[in-house]
């Protein structure tokens, strides 16, 4: 199964970061798994950002399921370009899409993936309303 990255979308986040020797796997390319972890790391940059990962009242994100495309290979020395855009807010998920490129190379995409981000009362570990700021950010 593929999964796209829609039209629709709003870009909130972007970074570079350098590939490290670690990242790779016995095949010389970045390990699949890692991709995960880089979209896990725009996730979480952008929230903390913007002030919407650490709450008092107990709320955090989880991810309810991610995909990725792996369309070229990335490997150490590489350095990447990570943009993260959201979309679709609902009551207690939105959709965040990333996309990995290498900035010696502007516009061709290596990999592109997607989460449901859910938010959660980590106290009773339940599904919480998404903070009315945040959808407004998303919006």
């Amino acid at each position: 199964m593929r999964l796209e990255i829609p039209e629709d979308k709003k870009l909130v986040y972007q970074t570079t970061f350098g590939v490290k020797w670690g990242d790779m796997d016995a095949m010389g390319h970045v390990n699949n798994a890692v991709y995960f972890k880089y979209m896990e790391h725009g996730r979480i940059e952008w929230l903390s950002e913007i002030g919407f990962l650490h709450l008092p009242n107990g709320q955090a994100p989880v991810i309810a399921n991610a995909f990725c495309n792996f369309k070229r290979q990335l490997k150490y020395p590489d350095v990447v370009l990570m943009k993260l855009y959201v979309s679709n807010p609902a009551r207690v998920t939105f959709d965040a899409w990333t996309t990995l490129e290498r900035v010696e190379e502007p516009g061709v995409i290596c990999a592109a993936g997607g989460a449901t981000v859910l938010w959660i009362d980590t106290q009773r570990e339940k599904a919480a309303s998404l903070p009315e700021a945040l959808r407004a950010l998303i919006d």
